[in-house]
C-alpha cells in the first residue's frame, strides 16, 4: 500500500503521539526520532519494555499502559515485533498509524488495513517532519524532482 499525502498529513497534525522502539542510545534511529517529535512540541509517550524514561519522559512498557487518548501511534520495532504492537493497539482503539519503512510486514499491513483507520507504510517519518534536514532533505528533493512523492 502507497501512502498517500492526505494519510500523512492526518498523521503528523497529531499533538500526542506514542512511539514504539524508542531507544535510549541516542545514536539510534529511535532516539532521533524521539527527540525531533518531541522538540517540535509533540507531546510524545515512548514505548520501551527495558527503560523507564527517557530524557526524563516516562516510557510506558507497552501499548496497553498507554493513557486512553493517545490515538496515533508510530512504529519502529523490528519487523517481527510489528504485528503484537499493531493487534495492541487496534484492541486499545488507536486509529492513526506510522509503520516506518522497514518494520512494517504484510501481517501487519493487512491488520490495519481491516479497519477503518489511517495508515502511513513504507516511508521515513524524518522526511515529513518539517523543517527536513541533512540527508532526508537531500533524498525528499530528490523523490520531489523525479514526481516520487505520496500525492
Amino acid at each position: 500500500m502507497k501512502a498517500t499525502k492526505a494519510s500523512i498529513d492526518k498523521f503528523l497534525a497529531s499533538r500526542r503521539i506514542a512511539i514504539a522502539g524508542v531507544s535510549r542510545d541516542p545514536k539510534k534511529f529511535g532516539y532521533k526520532v524521539f527527540k525531533l517529535l518531541k522538540d517540535k512540541g509533540i507531546e510524545v509517550f515512548p514505548i520501551n519494555p527495558e527503560a523507564g524514561q527517557i530524557d526524563g519522559t516516562p516510557c510506558f512498557k507497552n501499548v496497553d499502559a498507554l493513557p486512553v487518548n493517545v490515538h496515533s501511534l508510530l512504529i519502529l520495532t523490528p519487523k517481527e515485533r510489528a504485528k503484537t504492537v499493531v493487534a495492541d493497539a487496534l484492541a486499545k482503539g488507536i486509529d492513526n498509524f506510522w509503520i516506518q519503512q522497514m518494520s512494517e510486514t504484510p501481517e501487519s499491513i493487512a491488520l490495519i488495513q481491516s479497519k477503518s483507520v489511517n495508515l502511513v507504510s513504507g516511508e521515513c517519518i524524518l522526511m515529513y517532519v518539517v523543517p527536513v534536514k541533512g540527508i532526508h532533505k537531500f533524498h525528499r528533493s530528490l523523490r520531489t524532482f523525479f514526481g516520487g512523492m505520496p500525492k
